[in-house]
């Protein structure tokens, strides 16, 4: 009966068919892979799926339960053959990496007793491999799968003797030394010969082993193999004892051959042995050498440094020179040892060459003082040309002048053009500085975009402003990068010695805050220290710089004044407020920061930030029911002059979803006299989206009454520097007076804002002011805070 087998599977790759004894390769579940002819003939079987059928059931039971566990087992069972049954051995081998089993069936009776006879010799060939001083393993030629391994060669690649059966040869001993020996197994196997090699591993504590390695091929009667028993032994002992003499042997040999250090041997100076680097470095030929007194070729003044290491008979390394056949004098270090040499104590000495160490040490020296961009002195070098300039100037009197030099917007350069770009521009700057300046003065960049200039004997200040023009001349010079010109314009500060510091840190301090006054009045300047307008200018500068962060942090918010009607107290609408949230200075009012903001341009930024805040909190509390009055928003200059600046405000209004009428813009007297024409189309155009026009802080400027006739304007808001004096001051009462006649005479509704007092209010009220804002209301309040007065009024 041929053996049962089924389809192809790829979880069994292996060929079973030709073993000849009742085998049974079977899943963990039962189901069976393969079954021998042997097995077939002796159970009776006609297919696969009955195969377990024929086991009595205590037996099938027992087996399942074996199969089923991912380990080895070795089971007596009873299967039922026609009438009788039969009682068998089981023993079955867990295949892990192929996930199944596979069984061994014996017949309980003679069966059992050669089992027990081959189990034997097996223990037996198992003893004696383990024991043998030497790496033993099997590997059968097809697949190069592990059939045997002696506990020696297991352990020595990381496996033990069960685990390493069936992996494969690049499996144990991994894939680099699979490579490396490959020639040797193609070798072995193609001239079915042994083969022997050696080879030199690594051990896992990082020291070397040196192995002698034997590939015998096993061939079947045909003379093909089919398999190769592999014998390792360890040699590192004969190979470390052969590499110690050999070592011993060419230590001196390659002194003496050193390329690139020269070897003297001497006794009592005179020279016995040199070797080649000795002729080249000193220029003469070996043979002239040889029996003159090294001595020789020592300069005179090292001479008793020299003799003193002789005497002494000590090991010692030293500086020393000597001198060429030409007579220059060659930098070197003497190496001095005493050793035994063909039975003679003689002196050896080890001659370096250290002209490339003393040029690597001026080469250090001067990194270490230099910058490497531009070659020019570094921060350290200048602050300690600083330092004994100054205390040399403070015996003689002398005057110096300290010019700190910035680029303006330098950064604009890398983040446009590049870092390449950069630096061609510092190396130019650098290059045109100190072409400028004369020979006896300083120059130094102290890092990035700064350079430090110290003019010794400034007796005039004319003359150091002389430079400082020249410098600003040369610097802003346009500059090819790579086919495009670039330029940029230096702020220049200056700080004077012995008027302005005392030490070298306060003139430079002081210097730099020149610098920033200069930037602080349009940058492209010079300045000379001055103690009040530089600390105005630093102040401004670093203000301006928070001002950027805090945009960028969300450090702004708004708070909002009610604005009431006066007949009732009825809200009418609120007034935006900007507040700064300042990490250290805490809440800060506009006042300290809106000028600084204008000055730099920052407004922008910051207006569209209100405005969009503003825009928010109106569409919040519209849709919560608690007023659908404006919110009245400040414009500055910068931004109502902006391209785009009515479609700014027309996307804010779409974007948050919020009509045109939730919005009250309020535009100071001067923005509304300049450009009248412009003014009157943008106002229209505002006007079209439903949004108010204030006039605010009305009275404080020159503003024409024409122009408030002609431009559509809703509401006037008399200044507070009016309504503080109300009711007593007869001037303020009658500007305030003639305001709101001339409003309502124009159809335009009036405000008073700054409104503290009761009689204030009573006064306004009889004058006919529609509206009023100020602390006697409420101060301006926090988001949250406005909706709870919002709730309670």
């Amino acid at each position: 009966m041929a053996a049962v087998t089924p389809a192809p599977d790829h979880a069994a790759p292996l060929d079973w068919a030709p073993l000849p004894r009742m085998i049974a390769v079977a899943r963990s579940t039962g189901a069976p892979l393969h079954l021998s002819p042997a097995l077939v003939r002796y159970a009776g079987l006609d297919q696969l799926d009955d195969w377990l059928d024929r086991w009595e059931p205590a037996s099938r039971a027992t087996l399942q339960r074996a199969l089923a566990q991912p380990v080895d087992f070795s089971l007596p069972l009873s299967l039922q053959v026609d009438d009788r049954l039969c009682r068998l051995h089981g023993a079955g081998h867990w295949v892990p990496h192929l996930g199944l089993h596979v069984c061994l069936f014996d017949d309980g009776s003679a069966g059992r007793q050669a089992e027990l006879a081959t189990r034997a010799q097996s223990d037996l060939l198992r003893l004696t491999a383990d024991n043998v001083p030497a790496l033993i393993a099997y590997y059968e030629a097809e697949h190069f799968r592990c059939v045997f391994a002696n506990k020696q060669y297991a352990h020595s690649f990381g496996w033990d003797e069960r685990s390493i059966i069936g992996h494969t040869f690049s499996e144990v001993i991994g894939e680099e030394a699979t490579c490396h020996i490959q020639p040797y197994v193609d070798h072995m196997l193609r001239h079915r010969q042994p083969v022997s090699y050696e080879r030199r591993r690594a051990m896992p504590d990082g020291s070397p082993q040196w192995i002698e390695v034997s590939l015998l091929p096993h061939l079947d009667a045909g003379g093909r193999p089919m398999a190769a028993f592999v014998l390792i032994v360890d040699i590192t002992k004969h190979r470390l004892a052969e590499q110690a003499v050999r070592e011993s042997e060419e230590r001196l040999a390659k002194f003496m051959q050193a390329s690139a250090e020269g070897v003297v041997f001497h006794q009592d100076g005179i020279i016995t042995d040199v070797n080649p680097p000795v002729c080249r470095l000193t220029g003469y030929a070996f043979e002239e050498l040889l029996g003159r007194h090294t001595l020789e070729f020592v300069p005179v003044e090292y001479h008793a440094r020299v003799i003193a290491v002789w005497d002494s008979g000590e090991d010692a390394t030293y500086e020393s020179e000597i001198v060429t056949r030409d007579g220059e004098r060659v930098p070197v270090e003497f190496i001095g040892r005493t050793m035994e040499r063909n039975g003679e104590r003689l002196r050896m000495s080890i001659v370096r060459d250290i002209r490339d160490r003393h040029a690597a040490q001026a080469r250090i020296h001067h990194l270490a003082h230099h910058d490497a961009l531009t070659g020019l002195p570094n921060r350290m070098s200048f602050m300690e040309h600083l330092d004994r300039r100054m205390a040399l100037a403070r015996t003689t009197n002398e005057q110096m002048a300290l010019l700190f030099i910035d680029l303006d917007d330098f950064k604009r350069v890398n983040d446009s053009l590049g870092h390449l770009a950069g630096d061609k521009l510092l190396q130019t700057i650098a290059v045109r500085v100190t072409d400028t300046l004369r020979a006896t003065d300083r120059v130094a960049r102290f890092g990035g975009d700064e350079f430090m200039v110290l003019l010794p004997h400034a007796r005039h200040r004319h003359d150091v402003e002389d430079v400082a023009r020249k410098l600003l001349a040369a610097i802003e010079v346009p500059v090819d990068a790579d086919g495009r010109l670039i330029s940029v314009t230096p702020s220049i500060g200056v700080a004077m010695f012995p008027g302005d510091a005392q030490s070298p840190a306060e003139l430079i301090k002081h210097a730099d805050s020149a610098m920033y006054l200069a930037k602080s009045r349009g940058r492209a300047n010079y300045q000379f220290f001055d103690p009040a307008m530089v600390q105005t200018a630093y102040d401004a500068l670093v203000m301006e710089s928070q001002l950027v962060q805090a945009l960028e942090r969300d450090e702004f918010v708004l708070h909002f004044q009610p604005q009431v009607r006066t007949r009732d107290q009825a809200l009418v609408g609120a007034e935006a407020l900007i507040r700064w949230n300042h990490p250290q200075q805490g809440l800060l009012y506009p006042d300290r920061f809106i000028p600084v903001a204008e000055q730099q341009r920052l407004m922008l930024p910051l207006g569209q930030w209100v405005l969009r805040e503003a825009v928010r909190c109106a569409r919040g509390w519209r849709a919560a029911g608690l007023t659908g009055a404006p919110i009245g928003v400040n414009l500055s200059t910068v931004q109502f002059q902006s391209a785009g600046f009515v479609e700014a405000v027309e996307r804010v209004l779409q974007e948050e979803g919020v009509p045109g009428e939730a919005l009250e813009l309020e535009l100071s007297e001067r923005m509304l006299m300049d450009d009248l024409p412009d003014v009157m189309h943008k106002l229209t155009r505002l006007k079209a989206l439903g949004i108010r026009i204030a006039v605010d802080d009305f009275g404080t400027g020159y503003f024409s009454l024409r122009h408030l006739k002609e431009l559509p304007i809703d509401k006037v808001k008399i200044d507070r520097s009016f309504v503080q004096d109300l009711p007593h001051a007869q001037d303020a009462a009658a500007i305030v007076r003639a305001i709101i006649q001339m409003a309502h005479s124009l159809g335009q509704s009036v405000i008073a804002e700054g409104v503290e007092t009761t009689r204030q209010l009573d006064f306004l009220a009889t004058q006919g002011c529609e509206e009023l804002q100020g602390d006697l209301i409420s101060a301006p309040l926090p988001a949250v805070e406005f909706e709870n007065w919002m709730r309670r009024s």
